[in-house]
């Protein structure tokens, strides 16, 4: 996450989200706190609370946005539920604990598609390098056999 300030935070919410200040001003503290707990050392950092947010409000007022939002400007994944297909277990529908299985499912998929980013990034690279240095090669023997650039 860069070292951005609450105020900072608050204004690259502002390109995206309009209105809901108190909450963007709340998040942007949050999230700072979260960069700061980061930096302290870790026997000290169970001290510091709180660790979560709970944003509350009604549908369409822009929690799900601010919270996208903030988790790409921490670096860190996103993931939403909907929720309201769950029951408690022997009631007709998903029970919470089919809930906590589909969220590992997806967070496991997510680090799984990262990693797998960072292989194919360092393949590229290896794979350029070897083929700049068969090319290299390749030259220097043909410029040897028809002696070219012995001078």
């Amino acid at each position: 996450m860069k070292n951005l300030t609450p105020r900072q935070i608050v204004e690259e919410l502002d390109k995206y989200i309009v209105g809901q200040d108190e909450a963007k001003r709340a998040v942007a503290i949050a999230l700072r706190n979260r960069w700061r707990r980061k930096m302290v050392p870790s026997e000290l950092r169970e001290e510091i609370t709180p660790k979560n947010i709970i944003m509350i409000g009604p549908t369409g007022v822009g929690k799900t946005e601010i919270a996208r939002r903030l988790a790409k400007l921490a670096e860190a994944p996103f993931l939403k539920i909907e929720a309201t297909k769950y029951t408690e277990v022997g009631y007709v529908g998903r029970d919470v604990e089919s809930m906590i299985r589909d969220l590992v499912e997806i967070s496991v998929k997510m680090v799984r598609d990262e990693e797998q980013k960072l292989v194919e990034e360092r393949a590229k690279k290896e794979a350029d390098k070897k083929i700049f240095e068969q090319l290299y090669l390749r030259k220097t023997e043909l410029m040897t056999k028809y002696g070219l650039g012995t001078d």
